[in-house]
């Protein structure tokens, strides 16, 4: 959908350009996040591709179609923007404001109505409420969300993101966040969205590109494969540390083997439960009651006791999670269990199985492996171009 070629800002009186021949790619449908330090050329990148600054080298293309010398207004109109100061026209109302574009691109009153109300109602503002407000009156994160709605007024096939949810509170920033990646699920725009913060880069981009100075490419790819195989020191040292914990957030529970306890039901004699836990290699046994939900957790000194039942005895399952969790939910479950594992259970609560560290330690060898067999594969793929760009060549 996007191709940046070698694309330059060079601004007059300074030595070095703000942006040094930077090609990139981007496919429809996808979220492209730029990362990088501050001045390293992320703003800058994503105002040129709309054209609000001119690049002084190398061309854009939209869908095959270069527009390095289009109509910069004609581009612009073709693309959503979104930004952190939001950039409501204040005299106006939340209505007039979403239907800045269609109106500038001579949609009829009897079509801008409904996609006024249509989009307020995406963002998760009820047209009925909100449409004759002025921005004055919203809350910071409701202004945000009319800013989304605004940049989708037109239906663009494209959007930009200039660090769009940095002003807002943390607990507001992390529902916008799930809010518009829950929309983007539906919409499939293709999106180039700039932060300086590499774990809401993690969140919200299907491939991330960690610019350094001048926005030259560090590392492009995956979010897992960037965690799990830093390109260098200059990445590993932005990502900072903890890579590999925020690597378990991209795995789900239902994708791993589950380790396979001891398990004894409520019933189970005393003496039979301590059989099972002793011909087994692990240190706690798991009981579950009649509907095989787990209930304890129990270890051999609390079978030796006397006649207690084993509902009176251990310690209670409170660390749990279903398939859909994340490793990343299950280590923290992990940590708060007596016997250091997270039961998987089903919806109803009913025992499937557990994850146990080995399996955490086991997922992160597995993404360490794909990251280095991907950038291997590369490699191979570059030398062949390059030895046929040679024979080409010589002959």
């Amino acid at each position: 959908m996007i191709r940046l070629d070698r694309v330059e800002k060079r601004y007059a009186g300074s030595a070095d350009p703000a942006v040094e021949e930077l090609t990139l790619d981007i496919p429809t449908g996808e979220v492209l996040v730029l990362v990088g330090p501050s001045g390293c050329g992320k703003s800058t990148t994503l105002r040129l591709i709309n054209r609000m600054i001119e690049p002084t080298g190398g061309r854009i293309y939209f869908g095959g179609e270069d527009v390095t010398d289009v109509n910069p207004d004609a581009l612009r109109r073709r693309i959503g923007y979104v930004i952190q100061q939001i950039g409501l026209f204040p005299h106006r109302t939340i209505a007039e404001n979403v239907a800045t574009v269609p109106k500038l691109l001579g949609w009829p009153k009897a079509k801008i109505g409904p996609r006024v109300d249509e989009l307020l109602d995406m963002v998760g503002l009820d047209p009925s409420e909100f449409a004759k407000r002025y921005p004055k009156e919203l809350s910071g994160g409701q202004a945000q969300r009319v800013g989304v709605a605004r940049a989708l007024g037109a239906d663009p096939e494209v959007l930009l993101m200039d660090e769009p949810f940095g002003a807002i509170d943390p607990i507001t920033r992390d529902r916008l966040q799930n809010e518009f990646l829950r929309l983007q699920a539906d919409l499939r725009k293709t999106i180039v969205f700039v932060t300086h913060d590499v774990d809401e880069a993690i969140k919200m981009g299907d491939r991330i590109a960690i610019l350094g100075d001048r926005s030259r490419l560090a590392q492009l790819d995956t979010p897992e494969r960037i965690l799990a195989l830093p390109a260098n020191d200059f990445v590993s040292d932005f990502i900072g540390s903890g890579s590999t914990l925020k690597g378990l957030h991209f795995e789900r529970v239902r994708n791993v083997e589950l380790a396979d306890f001891p398990v004894a039901s409520v019933s189970t004699p005393r003496d039979q439960a301590l059989a099972s836990l002793s011909a087994s290699d692990e240190k706690w046994l798991l009981v579950l009651d009649e509907e095989t939900r787990p209930v304890r957790w129990v270890n051999e000194a609390h079978l030796a006791r006397t006649d207690e039942p084993l509902t009176s005895l251990g310690a209670p399952v409170v660390s749990k999670v279903e398939p859909q969790a994340t490793l990343h939910d299950a280590l923290e479950e992990m940590l708060s269990s007596n016997a250091g594992s997270a039961v998987v259970v089903d919806g109803k609560g009913r025992y499937q199985g557990v994850v146990a560290a080995e399996t955490l330690t086991g997922a992160v060898a597995a993404m360490r492996a794909d990251a280095k067999r991907h950038y291997e594969e590369l490699a191979a793929e570059e030398k062949v171009a390059a030895d046929l760009a040679a024979g080409e060549a010589r002959l």
